[in-house]
């Protein structure tokens, strides 16, 4: 039963850490995205700024300042928008990881609880069963726990 339990807890232990890895890249590429997004800001700030110094005053002028600001206004809302899902994401991989860690030490005990369980086969001693099955439940009590995780 506890190689059985073993199993299962490591499988979803596996999955978890697989589940946080694609969380933390997805949060990576979101905030690569705001990083560009930022960096079209500045660039437009600083055509604003190379306008104002050097371009005679005039319609195009003003049409490209315009121009300039609305596109700002574009890139600050799409860049609070990309960093709220980069922040979403980077979450969700931390949560993955604090319940790939519970299955993690779960794991551990159930495994430690097996060969606990396995030794009484060499030495008759039913002490060993004995722990091995508390060492096996209180690792599934603690695995058990990553399910409730949010």
């Amino acid at each position: 039963m506890l190689a059985v339990l073993l199993a299962v807890v490591s499988i979803a232990s596996h999955r978890e850490h697989t589940a946080a890895i694609i969380e933390k890249s997805a949060a990576n590429d979101q905030w690569s995205h705001y990083q560009s997004s930022r960096l079209k800001f500045h660039n437009l700030e600083l055509g604003e700024s190379l306008i104002k110094l050097m371009a005679p005053k005039g319609e195009s002028t003003t049409a490209a300042l315009e121009d300039y600001a609305a596109q700002k206004t574009k890139y600050k809302e799409e860049a609070k928008q990309i960093q709220e899902l980069a922040k979403e994401d980077a979450q969700k991989a931390d949560d993955s990881e604090h319940r790939a860690l519970r299955y993690d030490l779960g794991e551990g005990l159930l495994e430690v609880g097996l060969v606990l369980s396995s030794i009484y086969f060499i030495s008759r001693k039913k002490m060993f069963p004995a722990i091995g099955l508390i060492a096996g439940l209180t690792g599934a009590s603690i695995a058990l726990t990553g399910l409730f995780m949010h």
